[in-house]
């Protein structure tokens, strides 16, 4: 369900929130910036009203399947 955003205020601080990635980072539990830090970040921009897209699986630039494995390492286990 997407939150409905206020006429002109589309896209207010979203620059305030791509700064605080780390700090979200760090609330969601994450040691420091890493895949799914960014993924969660760029979930909150765009929830914000960023009008960026996630990349679709395959396409240039997102992240493959070896990536995901390498972050499940590295993995807190709880």
């Amino acid at each position: 369900m997407k939150k409905k955003i206020p006429a002109g205020k589309a896209g207010a601080g979203l620059r305030a929130l791509k700064s605080k990635a780390p700090e979200v980072a760090k609330r969601m539990g994450y040691k420091k910036g890493g895949l799914y830090a960014n993924i969660h970040a760029k979930r909150k921009r765009i929830a914000a009203g960023s009008k960026e897209k996630m990349r679709r699986p395959g396409a240039k630039g997102a992240p493959t399947k070896a990536n995901f494995v390498r972050s499940a390492k590295t993995a807190k286990k709880k």
